[in-house]
């Protein structure tokens, strides 16, 4: 069973990459949300089955996998963008970056000292891993949507640890962190509105040259 999550993970952190080479925005967007699926998937396979277990995972696929995902790609399409064409860090370099943030990811994962049951997983780096690339996808990108993909990596980053803590996290905080998840979501969808229609375009480094009147 644990073979079978660590090969989920693997698929993450492929997805992670796969995320940083591209400048299509709708690939981005399914690719975080067949990453949603998996981590959503990854709950059933490291605890005892129980209907409260399977309401979790199905919330996690719809939300993940489903709610969130059609939000952006319907903001995509009002927004009429298909693509990252100049980000801050080229494609190449994101993904040369991205493999040295997992690299150091396993390397910090093994320094850490973790429970003797936790150790040997790929729960702590992958978790890692993710945060970076999201991270990295964040601060490298120009247009407001592909940050929201990079927040999106995060949080599956977070939600990847989380897993560790699962038995001991009540399902009022999980419920809390998907609210969360969806508070931000839509906030941002704002924000992208608002830029859109103000400035004509949704590069965020444009913004930088506003000045006060």
């Amino acid at each position: 069973m644990n073979t079978l999550a660590d090969q989920f993970l693997v698929l993450c952190l492929l997805l992670n990459f796969a995320v940083l080479g591209t400048s299509r925005l709708a690939f981005s967007v399914r690719a975080v949300a067949l990453q949603g699926v998996l981590l959503g998937v990854l709950p059933a396979l490291i605890h005892p089955f129980s209907w409260h277990l399977v309401l979790i995972v199905v919330s996690i696929i719809a939300v993940k996998g489903a709610v969130i995902p059609i939000l952006i790609i319907r903001a995509i399409r009002k927004a009429e963008i298909q693509r990252e064409f100049v980000p801050f860090i080229g494609y190449i370099p994101s993904l040369v970056l991205g493999a040295l943030f997992t690299s150091l990811a396993f390397i910090f994962a093994a320094k850490l000292p973790l429970a003797p049951e936790h150790e040997g997983l790929l729960f702590v780096p992958a978790s890692i891993a993710t945060v970076m690339c999201g991270f990295l996808i964040l601060m490298g990108r120009r247009k407001a949507i592909s940050q929201v993909i990079g927040y999106l990596l995060m949080e599956n980053g977070i939600f990847i640890f989380g897993l560790l803590l699962a038995e001991a996290m009540p399902v009022m905080v999980e419920a809390g962190a998907l609210l969360d998840l969806l508070v931000g979501i839509f906030v941002m969808g704002i924000v992208i509105n608002h830029i859109s229609r103000e400035f004509s375009t949704l590069d965020t480094s444009r913004l930088s040259t506003l000045r006060e009147e």
